[in-house]
């Protein structure tokens, strides 16, 4: 949802506040690792029904996820296993934050939610939570397969940053409800988008291959094509006995001294 320059300029922000930091010794991994405490830290307040600290301690969550990238940017310290960590914990954090507001919906009697019309709202709450979850997990994980296949896929509306700020806007302002159903359908419609979007990166590809193959070889199609079509006679046709060629006849004579057959004789 956000535009990449929106996305460069704030990497490039935080990059900034994290250079002081740089110089201390901490790792990015470090820095990881306390993104997820901060998350188990505040899916337990919002299991106990302080959902407006929990809005602004997923807000804080989602900031503080981008120090561990902007850190390793600043000491240049970027590693394979720091972005996959990194990546691997954000799915943790993630899942986390909506089990505690699982589990705040599971114990509620009555759920107190702003500009909801409809009855069982626990019901509601519970079934969009796990939905939310499923395509929060189908979004990264079709983003990550696409990149094991060698292929880029930053497509799609809701990303991580777009659902860290909805689930806060909805703690904050007690229309947690809708929050939730937002994240369950778009997070679902970005990994559509996303396979979608594979699809026809693959359908191009192999269609560039095949005509790639149909013009690497036209002499050797064409000379298959002129051999298929070459006619042969038949050996047995009354036309080969007027060829030039000699043919030699199945009998032929002999010589013989007996009379009466001194001139000749034939001879099978």
């Amino acid at each position: 949802m956000f535009s990449r320059r929106v996305q460069q300029r704030v990497r490039q922000f935080v990059t900034l506040i994290m250079r002081p930091l740089a110089q201390l010794g901490i790792t990015p991994n470090t820095l990881t690792l306390v993104g997820l405490v901060i998350s188990l830290v505040t899916a337990g307040v919002i299991a106990q029904g302080y959902l407006l600290v929990g809005g602004l301690l997923v807000l804080f969550a989602g900031i503080f996820d981008m120090f561990d990238g902007a850190l390793a940017r600043a000491r240049n310290a970027s590693t394979t296993f720091g972005a996959f960590l990194d990546s691997t914990l954000d799915r943790y954090s993630e899942s986390i934050i909506l089990f505690g507001l699982f589990w705040y919906a599971l114990q509620a009697r009555t759920l107190h939610e702003n500009l909801w019309p409809f009855l069982n709202e626990q019901s509601w709450m519970l079934n969009a939570i796990y939905i939310a979850v499923v395509g929060s997990f189908m979004v990264s994980y079709a983003k990550a397969r696409a990149e094991g296949l060698g292929l880029e896929c930053k497509t799609g509306l809701l990303a991580r940053p777009e659902r860290v700020i909805i689930l806060a806007i909805g703690l904050i302002t007690g229309t947690v409800i809708w929050a939730v159903l937002l994240l369950a359908v778009f997070s679902n419609f970005t990994a559509i988008e996303r396979i979608a979007h594979i699809w026809r990166v693959t359908r191009q590809l192999e269609l560039a291959r095949t005509v790639s193959k149909a013009g690497d070889f036209p002499s050797e199609k064409q000379s298959s094509a002129e051999a298929g079509t070459q006619f042969i006679a038949p050996a047995n046709l009354p036309e080969a006995l007027n060829t030039d060629e000699g043919i030699e006849p199945s009998i032929q004579p002999v010589r013989t001294s007996v009379p009466p057959f001194n001139r000749s004789v034939q001879q099978e």
